[in-house]
């Protein structure tokens, strides 16, 4: 990685402002899941060992959308983080306002703000309103963005050095997340967000062959730049999911009731004929596990490529699951992005934890698995073999965008070596 980490700086009575991403489940006051929280641990005890002051910031939530609450603020995520930490943690109640809390810290102290964005301009995200004219929307679009300036020179002035280590954001161009980079000297990557950049980097631009990517979840049309990219990189592409029906369709198999998105059918047949002649293997399902309705008790049956009229498919089927493992356990190199079926349904999990248990097999071999967020991290730790996997992203968008071949506004803002 050609950017600037924490190991480059030296932090001894410097402020550090970092950008963590505490975007943590909670449900009536509990923390659900602190695998988010742990990731940002090894960041947060460097600092602190190196004797640096540390100020902590991140979104919780869309209080955007859905507006302020007791389980969107970083309230509970500082108590949360106080006693893993065994060291009190200051918490101010309104980010651009902890000048006094910032100038009172002494080395090796934490500082926790509030949630970025009780601000809207941490996002300057604006939708036009109805009868606004082009011009009006426009000029409060703009005025909008003055104020994400200025929130983020107000965060930048807390710092000495701004570390991100939040990777889940680093796909948006958020103040707190590209924008500070311009108001402050030195801005440098996280421990975590090193480790995403690289394995994912790695994996994309220098993989060890064979390349073997896999690609589910609902839609073609969440992944269509994803799919393109890729074509350029690996060796095999394999596709799973409610996605796969539209290139069943494309292809001329009849798919029921299956999720399918005729708009996408064109795009379907051009990347199996990109595929083709860039002679990459494109491996999509040979049978599918078939249910007369979406429901954990639907009747089910085991067909073809083509599926029945009146039925849909839910998860590959057997010889898939065999077909995809056997061209898995051959790469040196697997990215999966995507469950292969509705693996929250226990008649429809097989094909999700097959490919599961195959892609643990490859980091036993010497291999590299990644697995890039979302539902497959969910499926991963459902299946029980997430300690066997390489590298789990903590990013479900920011890892899309990166295989689609996108630049990362937050990644892209850091200091260069």
């Amino acid at each position: 990685m050609n950017k600037k980490t924490l190991r480059d700086v030296d932090l001894k009575g410097k402020r550090v402002i970092m950008r963590v991403d505490f975007n943590v489940p909670v449900k009536e006051g509990v923390i659900k899941d602190d695998t988010r929280i742990q990731g940002a641990l090894p960041s947060i005890k460097y600092v602190l060992e190196q004797g640096g002051k540390l100020i902590l910031m991140s979104h919780m939530g869309r209080p955007d959308e859905k507006g302020i609450t007791p389980d969107t603020s970083m309230k509970i995520v500082a108590d949360y983080l106080s006693k893993l930490l065994g060291k009190e943690i200051v918490f101010v109640a309104d980010c651009a306002k902890a000048d006094a809390e910032v100038a009172a810290m002494k080395d090796g102290d934490i500082v926790m703000l509030e949630n970025t964005r009780y601000h809207k301009e941490e996002q300057a995200k604006r939708k036009q309103k109805d009868g606004e004219s082009e011009a009006d929307f426009k000029a409060a679009k703009a005025a909008l963005k003055d104020e994400q300036k200025k929130l983020a020179e107000k965060l930048a002035s807390y710092g000495d050095i701004y570390c991100n280590d939040a990777f889940g954001t680093a796909h948006r161009a958020h103040a707190s997340t590209a924008v500070i980079t311009k108001y402050i000297p030195v801005s440098v990557a996280g421990f975590l967000m090193e480790k995403e950049i690289e394995y994912l980097g790695n994996a994309v631009e220098n993989p060890i062959r064979p390349f073997v990517a896999i690609l589910g979840g609902a839609k073609v049309s969440d992944k269509l730049a994803v799919v393109k990219n890729l074509l350029n990189k690996v060796d095999t592409l394999i596709i799973g999911g409610g996605m796969a029906y539209t290139f069943l369709k494309a292809m001329g198999h009849n798919v029921g009731k299956s999720l399918c998105e005729d708009d996408q059918l064109a795009y379907a047949k051009e990347m199996i004929d990109q595929a083709a002649a860039k002679g990459v293997k494109f491996l999509l399902p040979v049978d599918n596990m078939a249910a007369d309705k979406f429901d954990p008790e639907a009747n089910t049956q085991v067909v073809g490529q083509d599926i029945p009229e009146g039925w849909m498919g839910l998860d590959i089927g057997p010889e898939t699951i065999q077909l995809y493992s056997d061209a898995i356990k051959s790469a040196k190199t697997v990215v999966w992005n995507g469950p292969m079926g509705c693996f929250e349904m226990e008649k429809f999990n097989k094909g999700t934890f097959g490919v599961a248990a195959a892609v643990a097999e490859v980091k036993a071999n010497g291999g590299i698995s990644i697995i890039g967020g979302g539902d497959s991290v969910a499926a991963v730790n459902q299946s029980g073999l997430a300690p066997k996997m390489s590298h789990i992203s903590t990013g479900g968008g920011a890892s899309l965008e990166y295989l689609e071949g996108k630049e990362l506004p937050g990644v892209a803002s850091l200091s260069d070596k």
